[in-house]
Formats: structure tokens, sequence, C-alpha cells
């Protein structure tokens, strides 16, 4: 599948964002951007700030400094929700659906909550979107599995579930924290080929934190590397990986696990 060129004018825009605790600096003066149906990999060791930058992004997290605009538009410290309204969707490294659920009604009730519906989070109305529902399904590989319960998945289809959830708000932006954790290298490597083709068909742009270097060389558009709060490269998966900085902070200690 052919993927469709990179959009000009960026999606999100992070300037200079700063976030000190205490003493320590989590960032210090971090900016990228990220455009339409773009996969950017945001990398580094632990503790790099890397969590931090998304919790900001997110709205989780007030920055002390600095500039989060979306299509142009001051998103600084809006609180979460305002945020996901504007077209910012996220997943986590721990897999958050209703195990009591079905498949289905999962998405069907993220769709709801899309739409500012008011009912029981636990009881959405019948039939409510619900060609919306097994079209996203669809998308993500797991449609013959939409009456099933969300507690009986098997992990990776958890995280297609997840992916799924996150699309209901039908994002411009997608922030995606670890996406593959806990998955087995086909798996992963099978995941984040979907949110790539994703990515290209809806214009998505896609920001991603990966600790596995077969997902972040074989998949990403541009990779961002974080040490100590601070960008020490940004450029292209080639470019990151022969820059000698990166090796010595971050890829020398990855590299066993990129192996496995």
């Amino acid at each position: 599948m052919s993927e469709m060129p990179v959009n000009e004018a960026p999606v999100l825009s992070v300037d200079n964002i700063a976030k000190a605790y205490g003493g320590v600096q989590a960032l210090g003066g971090v900016s990228f951007e990220v455009r339409a149906g773009e996969l950017l990999a945001l990398i580094g060791p632990n503790g790099a700030g890397k969590s931090t930058c998304f919790n900001v992004l997110n709205g989780q997290i007030r920055p002390d400094a600095g500039t989060v605009r979306l299509a142009g538009r001051d998103i600084t410290g809006m609180p979460p929700r305002a945020i996901a309204r504007l077209g910012v969707g996220r997943t986590f490294q721990i897999a958050a659906v209703f195990g009591s659920l079905t498949v289905l009604a999962n998405v069907e009730t993220a769709l709801a909550a899309a739409r500012g519906k008011s009912f029981g989070l636990w009881r959405p109305q019948a039939g409510m979107a619900r060609e919306e529902a097994l079209a996203l399904l669809d998308q993500t590989g797991i449609a013959a599995l939409a009456d099933r319960p969300a507690a009986g998945l098997a992990y990776g289809d958890v995280k297609r579930l997840e992916l799924a959830i996150a699309l209901a708000g039908s994002p411009r932006l997608l922030l995606m924290d670890e996406p593959t954790a806990g998955m087995g290298a086909h798996e992963r490597l099978a995941l984040i080929g979907l949110v790539r083709r994703l990515a290209a068909a809806h214009a998505l742009a896609v920001l991603f934190t990966e600790h596995s270097m077969d997902v972040v060389f074989g998949h990403a558009s541009r990779v961002v590397v974080l040490a100590r709060g601070r960008v020490i490269a940004d450029g292209s998966v080639e470019a990151v990986r022969a820059d000698p900085r990166v090796r010595a902070v971050y890829l020398g200690h990855a590299g066993a696990e990129a192996r496995t």
C-alpha cells in the first residue's frame, strides 16, 4: 500500500517546552513538529523526559515555559478533555479498556463519549453507532471479535481494541505511549505496521514512544531523541541511527533489546 506524502503544515508544534520538579529539569527546552501522515518516534533512555513530554502534550502537566500548538492553535495547559475534543487521541503503555463490555460496546461507548452523549458508561444505547464501531474494528483487524468480552482478549487484540477506541474520536493527532510494550516481535511489528497504514490512509499524525528499535527503525518516518530532558537528535531513521551522540547515550545499551 502506498503512503500519502507527509503534509507540509505541522499538526503538532512543540516549541521550547520546559518543566522542572524541584531541582530536577525534566524537560529543558524541547522543540519538534509532527505532520499529517507522519509517524514520529520519541526515544531516549529511562529518565530522558519522554513521559513528561507526553503528559504536557496531553494536558496532564502544565509546562513551566514553552508552547504546544495543534494545527496552529495554542493548546498549552488546556485540560485533557478539551485537548481530546480538539482532535488528540492517546493510547497508554498499559492498555485501558472496559473488560466487562464486549469489544463492540467498548468502541460504541468511545464514539458516544466523543459526541458528548449522556448515558450510563456501562450501558451504551442499543445499536449506538454500531456501523461506525464495526468499521473501526474492521480497520484495526478485530471485527470478528466484536461480540466477545474485552476481558477475554489476547493481549495483542487488547492493544488493537485500544487503538480502535482512540480512533473513535476522529483524532488528527495520536499519542501512543509504548504501543508495543509486552508484545512479541511478530505482534509488535504487525501493530505498528497497522498504525502506519492508518496514518497514511487518514492523514493522521502519530507521535509514539518506543524502546524496541526494530519498531522504531522499521516503521518511523522520523526520530527525535531525548537525553536528560533535551533533544540531542531529530532526523531520519538513517541519520539518527548513525549519530554518534545517540549511539553513546542510548543505542549502545538498547542494542540488546533491539535484537529481541
